[in-house]
């Protein structure tokens, strides 16, 4: 009988471990501000690393200002899951900033690429296109206004 309960407490000790584990890794994929690079002093990150002004960052409200995208780079919008980006002088895009491979927020933009930081999923800062997986499909594209020198997603 002894035998028996040494059997099943391996089996209890080798199925937590495997559950905390599993754990672990759902817990790498999630979206959470805590898995992506982030200003302190607000909730977006330039291409320069550098972050932007404080927006709303709420759909249909301002997310910030066109000097805070850089020609041929972009910015994320942290809190407002919003990437936009300017591929060439004046033309500006938005995006979802939720990665569709395991819906972690892209964590920057990098020249022409969108970075997701959780598994190195890239897109392209132009058309939201899969550059290199494993993400399955493109960014959404979102609608983007510029009124002025203002950034307003709806």
């Amino acid at each position: 009988m002894a035998e028996l309960s040494d059997r099943t407490t391996r089996r209890a000790v080798l199925g937590g471990v495997a559950a905390v584990g599993a754990g672990a890794a759902l817990a790498a994929c999630g979206g959470s501000d805590g898995d992506t690079q982030s200003s302190s002093q607000d909730d977006s990150t330039t291409g320069d690393g550098t972050g932007g002004s404080e927006g709303e960052g709420a759909a249909g409200g301002v997310l910030g200002t066109t000097d805070e995208i850089p020609v041929g780079g972009g910015t994320v919008y942290q809190k407002a899951k919003v990437v936009v980006t300017q591929p060439t002088e004046g033309e500006f895009k938005a995006f979802t900033a939720v990665c569709t491979h395991s819906g972690c927020t892209v964590g920057s933009v990098n020249g022409d690429i969108i970075q997701c930081n959780c598994h190195g999923s890239q897109y392209s800062a132009a058309d939201g296109s899969v550059k290199r997986g494993p993400a399955p499909k493109p960014l959404a594209a979102k609608k983007l206004e510029v009124d002025g020198d203002k950034l307003v997603v709806s």
